[in-house]
């Protein structure tokens, strides 16, 4: 082991050794000014001169009031010692005057200095004590306020389950009678009151599928999705989801289309949830894209996994508030968006099931021309049965 020694006197050292044994120095201390006084060197800042040996003495600060104060000196012996101090190059050292003086002994000033780095020591050892103590009690309270609001998130998550749960029954309800009147099933209907029906029948497919999105949120939110993993072929996967929202896009006369660019025609992935993520970012895309524009379907390869890409010519989502849309109940409230309808739970759900996947959804988007969101699954060599 290579030999250790005081940066002040040069005394031998024990790895064990807190100060030194010769002249009393906190050896933490030193060394740090030591080191300071290295590195200030190596810049420049201390000329090119080798490393003058650092004074215990100089690790306390106003020696001379503290000797004052203790009754070692009087205050006429303070003044002179200053008086020659200022008349010489500034360099002495106080303690070394007060000695050439005969007012204290080297003994006595040994003394003084080793009992203040003492008290220092134990002011700083008290002073972390009192931190360590602050940040423990920090901590505690962090850790009780993350349990009340576990519980927060999971009481919210319980009744938004039990109140969509009674909500759905009952649309169930509603929708079998509104669709055995729109079919005919009880009477014909004057054509206004076709039409009404119609309406009706649009807007509970509507909170149907707001319902079904609170509950899976819910579900989600307990930790309690799981995925069924297979085998899907793209093509159909594709049409059958644009099935569903083509009649929203020619009623707000957008252009709905689809591009695949693949050579692998297989995915791996949750069919059913991964179908309501795309339905969503679909449903998503033509709710906030004005009548005349268009949304895409993209689907391409991407190495190993297989990318779906939804773009619009919408309004476009703000920069710096691209984060804020998947947050839970979050809905963008400015005034081009204040009058879309939603629950702000559904590109929560839509991060969610993407994340469950071991993907991370992207979205690109300028105000005013649109944006897209795309997320990447593995691609599958073999159907499944």
């Amino acid at each position: 082991m290579p030999q250790l020694n005081c940066p002040q006197c040069s005394q031998v050292l024990e790895p064990s050794d807190v100060t030194c044994p010769k002249c009393g120095a906190s050896l933490a201390v030193v060394t740090l000014l030591a080191e300071q006084h290295w590195l200030g060197r190596k810049r420049g800042g201390l000329g090119t001169g080798s490393l003058r040996p650092m004074s215990v003495e100089q690790l306390v600060p106003r020696l001379g009031d503290l000797l004052l104060a203790q009754g070692y000196i009087t205050e006429a012996q303070l003044q002179e010692a200053l008086a020659r101090r200022a008349q010489g190059s500034g360099s002495r050292l106080l303690g070394q005057i007060l000695m050439e003086m005969g007012a204290v002994t080297r003994e006595t000033l040994d003394r003084v200095i080793a009992r203040q780095i003492l008290e220092l020591q134990n002011a700083l050892l008290q002073a972390n004590r009192t931190l360590e103590q602050n940040v423990a009690e920090r901590t505690a309270e962090l850790e009780m306020a993350l349990l009340k609001l576990t519980e927060l998130n999971q009481l919210k998550s319980n009744i938004v389950t039990n109140i969509s749960n009674e909500l759905h029954t009952s649309l169930t309800h509603i929708k079998s009678y509104v669709t055995l009147l729109t079919e005919g099933e009880l009477g014909q209907l004057a054509p206004a009151q076709q039409e009404a029906l119609s309406a009706t029948l649009d807007a509970v497919n509507r909170l149907e599928q707001s319902l079904e999105g609170l509950i899976a949120y819910a579900a989600s939110a307990r930790g309690e999705m799981t995925l069924n993993l297979r085998s899907v072929r793209i093509t159909p996967f594709v049409d059958e989801v644009l099935q569903r929202v083509r009649p929203a896009a020619e009623q707000k006369g957008l252009r709905l289309d689809r591009r695949l660019n693949i050579t692998q025609p297989i995915f791996l992935g949750d069919e059913e949830k991964l179908f309501w993520v795309l339905l969503q970012l679909l449903n998503n895309a033509i709710k906030f894209t004005p009548q005349g524009g268009s949304v895409m379907l993209n689907v391409s390869d991407e190495g190993h996994r297989v990318r779906f890409s939804v773009q619009d010519t919408g309004i476009g989502i703000p920069a710096d508030r691209l984060e804020e849309i998947f947050e839970d109940f979050r809905r963008l409230d400015g005034s081009t968006t204040r009058h879309y309808t939603g629950t702000g739970l559904g590109l929560a759900l839509v991060r969610r099931i993407v994340e469950a996947h071991g993907a991370r959804i992207h979205v690109e988007s300028q105000e005013g021309r649109g944006s897209t969101f795309s997320f990447a699954v593995p691609a599958s060599a073999m159907p499944s049965a």
